[in-house]
């Protein structure tokens, strides 16, 4: 069951608009290493997790990254709201302003829209959970790039909490790596599990 409250994880107030700060920040909506991938790799990936905790913290996760989905587009769009035209030009918006207005569509920075090619759902749970560590840990990358740009404190603030997410889902991650290890084959570096085998030999 889902439960939607209304209000952010996360207090987004920007009072200063910046089109070229919004096309930065759009790509951790629609790009490779976005919040929307994150959260359809996580909740893709837990219907052939094996272990209940494992599906758990996949879905914990996925759930979270839908309201990340949520700040980011709060973010562009305040960072967006009521610009001219000229505000749009100079900031080099206008050509995602010809196709979309300023309406949010998932895209990455460069002005690529988002495709489902950005995440795997393996079906292997230690394929899917490195995946997953490594997509954390891009995420916390692309977050630190926009903060070297980014020097408006009400952007800085929701965004630094985004990025310390990325760190807390990582453990999460390393935690559930430990716990499919653990249940796996430990006689095998790999974790091969030998009732998998029986599938495939």
């Amino acid at each position: 069951m889902w439960i939607y409250e209304k209000k952010l994880q996360y207090p987004v107030n920007i009072k200063n608009p910046n089109p070229a700060l919004a096309k930065m920040i759009i790509s951790q909506l629609g790009g490779p290493d976005g919040e929307l991938a994150a959260s359809l790799r996580y909740l893709s990936q837990r219907y052939t997790a094996p272990y209940a905790q494992v599906k758990g913290i996949l879905t914990d996760v996925g759930t979270e990254e839908l309201a990340h989905v949520e700040m980011i587009s709060s973010i562009v769009y305040q960072l967006t709201k009521n610009l001219t035209p000229e505000q749009i030009k100079q900031g080099g918006l206008d050509a995602y302003y010809v196709d979309h207005t300023l309406g949010i569509y998932p895209s990455s920075a460069a002005g690529v829209p988002f495709t489902a090619a950005y995440f795997q759902s393996k079906g292997d749970i230690l394929t899917d959970l490195h995946e997953n560590m490594a997509a954390e840990q891009k995420a916390r990358t692309t977050y630190d790039n926009i903060l070297r740009f980014a020097d408006d404190p009400d952007v800085r603030d929701p965004i630094k909490f985004l990025r310390q997410r990325e760190i807390v889902h990582f453990q999460r991650f390393g935690e559930a790596l430990r716990i499919s290890q653990d249940n796996l084959n430990s006689r095998n570096f790999y974790a091969f599990n030998p009732e998998d085998r029986k599938s495939v030999v």
